[in-house]
């Protein structure tokens, strides 16, 4: 019974550190998702009107479940796009919980995206977003040093200041942007996040300010879609997609990055996804390696309809015993008919890029 109680008192103590951490110094970074091609919007605001119609979008992840500490987001996104201003317009709302609910954080984004088109087969959009968030700690659900005795937790009131302060809470503005280039066979795409790099920290107790606001995210993703319709010999071949899609999406924020690399492998209606998160070749600490994930991943996709599942499989220090990632995806693409003015659009493509 003493090994169980401890047990959970370490635990309680890591989280309030960790939390800790979170309320009096601002190095927050953003939620991620492993199907970032399931929420393009989330990834580069000049995928906005990607579709060319109205589309929207819902991500689920629930990352760490066994583990008191873990992290929940979901998003939702809507867009459309208008072709006779050659524009893309979008808006999408995150909400990302992390703990147990005791740290949120909440934000709505509107993203707009105008698309130059070189020739038949290649494209460039530039895309920008606007995004008003909301950060607050709800304290009551902490336990604080002065409530335990080398007996266990006691169960009384605490009288830390952090917890006598309330449940703060932070508002903010943030503006990102990002580029796309795209064609029939290949994408490369670059993103920049809070580019005003928005104050975000509960408690400012560092003497430079810049500690306490949210760094700039930035990453590349690219790829290329290679068909391999005709070798199968299956007499289908002309009325579904069959190609395999290698991708990479490298980010940072701060002192800290990430690559992901991966493949699709896209026999319709069902796409198959693998990746690996990580960049083992680079350390932030001593021996400790910094990679993070295996990645698997199934999806359907029939007409307008899209879903996607992964899981993400631990490879770092914490183990199987974190429960890895589950992550859902679901996409509705509109029926979208061009007024007769408007006819001329046909000749626009939808990205090449996976949907998942």
């Amino acid at each position: 019974m003493f090994a169980v109680a401890f047990g959970i008192m370490m635990r309680r103590l890591a989280f309030t550190f960790l939390l800790g951490l979170c309320l009096r110094v601002g190095y927050a970074q953003d939620p991620q998702f492993s199907q970032f091609y399931a929420n393009p919007l989330y990834l580069n605001p000049a995928f906005a009107g990607g579709d060319l119609a109205p589309r929207i979008m819902m991500n689920y992840r629930n990352q760490w479940p066994g583990l008191s500490a873990n992290y929940v987001t979901t998003s939702f996104a809507v867009d459309h796009y208008f072709s006779n201003v050659n524009s893309g317009v979008g808006l999408m709302f995150v909400n990302d919980s992390q703990g147990t609910g005791s740290l949120r954080s909440s934000e709505v984004s509107g993203q707009y995206s105008y698309q130059l088109r070189f020739n038949e087969s290649t494209a460039l959009r530039m895309g920008l977003q606007g995004t008003y968030g909301n950060r607050r700690a709800n304290l009551s659900d902490l336990t604080f040093g002065d409530q335990y005795t080398n007996k266990g937790f006691t169960g009384k009131p605490t009288i830390d200041q952090v917890a006598l302060n309330g449940s703060p809470s932070i508002h903010y503005l943030s503006v990102s942007t990002g580029v796309l280039l795209y064609s029939d066979k290949y994408w490369v795409g670059v993103a920049a996040h809070h580019l005003n790099r928005p104050e975000q920290g509960f408690f400012n107790l560092s003497s430079d300010t810049l500690d306490n606001r949210l760094p700039i995210k930035g990453s590349l993703h690219a790829g290329l879609r290679i068909p391999f319709g005709g070798y199968t010999g299956l007499g289908d071949e002309l009325d579904r997609e069959m190609s395999i899609s290698p991708a990479i999406n490298y980010k940072f924020q701060g002192k800290y990055d990430q690559l992901d690399l991966g493949v699709y492998v896209t026999y319709s209606p069902i796409v198959l996804g693998l990746w690996y998160r990580g960049l083992p070749i680079k350390k932030y600490v001593a021996n400790i390696s910094n990679r993070e994930s295996l990645i698997a991943l199934v999806g359907y996709r029939h007409e307008r309809f899209s879903f996607g599942y992964s899981y993400d499989i631990t490879v770092s220090s914490l183990g199987l015993p974190s429960g890895g990632s589950h992550e859902i995806s679901l996409a509705y693409t509109f029926d979208y008919e061009p007024s007769p003015r408007k006819r001329r659009v046909k000749k626009d493509k939808q990205l090449s890029c996976p949907k998942f």
